[in-house]
């Protein structure tokens, strides 16, 4: 990859041009390159005529060649002028078109190198004479090769200047996603930072007066209380806006060791155990070792939290008095983790997007973003796995399924 540095550090890819002014020599039969600001040629020359071709292999476009010098004086006069200029070489026309970026020039394409007439055999001797090839040989090609008028090369200047600002515009746009990018994570930092911390101080303080204040009110008990359970929703949210962006910028990662199925789901389980009883919720594990003799290559941690939303979510969907199966298995190289509710379903048409950011939770006292199902499919796509989701309709309950890669042995 060959790179520049714009003012303000913005890099610029010349194999970016390297397609383009391709397809542009192919269509048009001229010459291009394509110079930095600097004189130093990037691209080039690319060659689209037999004359072309003969020209390219004489000493024309050599570093001290006079058409090299030639170029590099027109460059010269586009990066102080701002403007295209052009010139002629025996009777070659030569012309450039500037290269901008955020409003800066950072490149010049030369282009031409045709003759604007009917050339003669004295005409190309002359050239010839000065690029070390003899001058039949030039006549020979010249006299096959139909001259390039003025309007015509006035059309493939506009088509140069359509195609330069069509990709210089893609550059600025994948340098304003860059910036989008990393205004994102400096704003997820400082929640991080500025949320977390005032929110687990303020967590912990509530714990104190709870546990440490005798004879509270009982009205002052119950606002307490209240109290902690919108911290914990609060720093809930605020812990999955920070993985949902991890996710959406490749930098959520895990850490894999030797984990035993049957505790990282015990573990997930206590977390919901005290919720599903005060709904009545029975919660069946089959078998009843909760496959303790399952070995993954894993982050426990990060798995424990896709079976902690997935049975949080099976817990809060389901009426009093209902069921939730977890099932769990090996066969062959694949675990297979499914977990069945008895809840209020899924239509049809909305279990495309179940797995979606911020897709709104089914009930009128739903609390979150919805980013939890979103960030549990990544979580398993990192394991290798896959998270699927499958349900009869309203009222028939769901089924989320976890496949993982088994360890050996």
């Amino acid at each position: 990859m060959i790179t520049v540095s714009l003012p303000g550090n913005t890099p610029v890819d010349w194999e970016d041009w390297e397609t383009p002014l391709l397809q542009f020599t192919e269509a048009t039969g001229l010459v291009t390159s394509a110079f930095d600001i600097s004189g130093v040629r990037r691209i080039g020359p690319k060659t689209g005529s037999r004359l072309a071709a003969l020209l390219a292999r004489s000493t024309l476009w050599a570093d001290d060649g006079p058409g090299t010098a030639l170029e590099r004086t027109l460059v010269q006069s586009v990066c102080a002028d701002g403007e295209p200029a052009s010139a002629q070489f025996g009777g070659l026309r030569v012309c450039t078109q500037p290269l901008m970026l955020g409003g800066k020039l950072y490149g010049v394409v030369v282009f031409g190198w045709r003759f604007a007439d009917f050339s003669s055999p004295l005409e190309c001797e002359r050239i010839a004479r000065q690029i070390g090839l003899p001058g039949h040989v030039l006549w020979n090609e010249a006299r096959l090769d139909a001259p390039v008028s003025a309007e015509r090369m006035a059309t493939y200047t506009a088509l140069l200047g359509t195609l330069s600002r069509t990709l210089d515009r893609q550059r600025e746009i994948i340098d304003d996603l860059t910036r989008v990018n990393r205004t994102r994570e400096l704003f997820l930092a400082t929640v991080s930072h500025e949320m977390r911390t005032p929110l687990s101080a303020l967590a912990l303080r509530i714990e104190v007066m709870l546990r440490t204040i005798a004879d509270l009110p009982p009205a002052a008990v119950s606002g307490l209380e209240t109290m902690r359970v919108h911290v914990r929703q609060e720093a809930g949210m605020v812990d999955d806006l920070i993985d949902a962006a991890r996710t959406l910028t490749g930098h959520m990662s895990i850490t894999r060791t030797r984990v035993s199925l049957g505790q990282v789901l015990r573990d997930a389980i206590s977390t919901v155990e005290t919720l599903a009883q005060s709904k009545r919720i029975l919660i069946q594990v089959t078998p009843a070792d909760h496959g303790d003799d399952i070995r993954l290559e894993a982050d426990g941690r990060r798995l424990q939290q896709v079976i902690w939303n997935l049975l949080f979510n099976a817990v809060k969907f389901t009426p009093e008095g209902g069921v939730i199966r977890i099932t769990v298995g090996r066969s062959g190289n694949t675990v297979a983790i499914d977990i069945a509710d008895s809840g209020q379903g899924i239509e049809p048409d909305d279990l495309p997007r179940v797995f979606d950011a911020f897709t709104l939770q089914q009930d009128n006292n739903a609390t979150g973003l919805g980013l939890g199902l979103y960030i549990a499919r990544r979580i398993v796509e990192l394991h290798q796995g896959t998270l699927s989701v499958s349900s009869a309709g309203r009222g028939q309950g769901a089924t989320f399924a976890i496949r993982l890669p088994a360890t050996r042995g």
